[in-house]
């Protein structure tokens, strides 16, 4: 049925999570990245990976299915839905003893080719009310029409001028093992069957089960901290990407870093086989 965009507007419930050790680390773990800062304990100093925000983010965005508007929606529909690209903003590291709020609004829908595009907003705050990081992301569901109007209530940020690629572009091969969707989604508690389940894969018309795409993110921005930012991710001020081709496991990615500038990295993810799993990739840096 098609999806309504009276839904625009509508906000999730707000999601409350204390933020421990264990959690983060096994965010850290899931994704293979053992860097000193997601895992010492005894310096009392653990922080998040760039990419955990999308662990606190993941029940609101089920939650917007129930903003008023959404009842159209069948469950194929919803299995339908793909992550299509992604813009998140940190404004600093997230820590063992937080308490972070987090809460959804769907800013936009409008109809494109390949289906019902909507862009949610995400924020989370801390204790204070203090915004610790915020994120963009665009979903479409594959062969779903809307009902109404486009609208949008907020424009988007404007994503960042991407260098041109230079003859000193450089690449990492990165390993993707057979369980990495199965450990990642028990790491990061973050559970969608199309990732885990074959058959609901099948069902769906997927080749087989898939990796997250905020996975295949993590992997290329731990990539990038490590050669280009001397390990620190706290230097991490926004990143993201679109997402294209889908990526089975057990395979091999690439990472390719197009450009980097004083603050700006750009680059893109391969598939096995030379498809763009990541395209328009960027990290802006502080």
């Amino acid at each position: 049925m098609p999806f309504s965009t009276a839904m625009v507007g509508g906000t999730s419930k707000a999601f409350v999570n204390d933020i421990d050790a264990r959690w983060l680390m096994s965010y850290a773990a899931g994704i293979g990245d053992t860097a000193p800062a997601y895992f010492d304990t005894d310096a009392n100093t653990v922080i998040g990976h760039p990419m955990f925000p999308v662990c606190l983010e993941w029940p609101a965005i089920l939650d917007c299915t129930k903003i008023p508007g959404g009842e159209s929606i069948t469950l194929d529909e919803r299995r339908r839905d793909v992550h299509a690209a992604h813009d998140l903003h940190i404004y600093r590291a997230i820590e063992v003893g937080d308490q972070l709020t987090t809460t959804a609004k769907i800013v936009g829908i409008e109809q494109i080719r390949p289906g019902a595009a909507q862009t949610i907003r995400l924020d989370t705050v801390d204790q204070s009310g203090e915004l610790v990081c915020r994120t963009y992301q665009l979903g479409i569901k594959r062969g779903v029409d809307i009902i109404g109007e486009p609208k949008f209530v907020e424009d988007p940020p404007a994503l960042p001028s991407l260098p041109k690629s230079s003859s000193g572009e450089q690449r990492f091969v990165i390993p993707v093992s057979k369980a990495a969707a199965h450990v990642y989604t028990e790491c990061a508690r973050i559970w969608n069957p199309v990732h885990t389940d074959r058959r609901v894969a099948l069902e769906a018309g997927l080749p087989d089960i898939i990796l997250h795409g905020t996975a295949t993110m993590a992997l290329a921005i731990s990539t990038i901290v490590d050669q280009y930012l001397a390990g620190d991710s706290t230097q991490v001020a926004r990143l993201g990407g679109r997402f294209s081709a889908m990526v089975t496991m057990p395979s091999h990615l690439t990472l390719v870093v197009h450009a980097t500038e004083d603050d700006l990295i750009a680059y893109s993810v391969l598939t096995e086989d030379g498809k763009p799993a990541i395209n328009q990739g960027f990290v802006c840096t502080r």
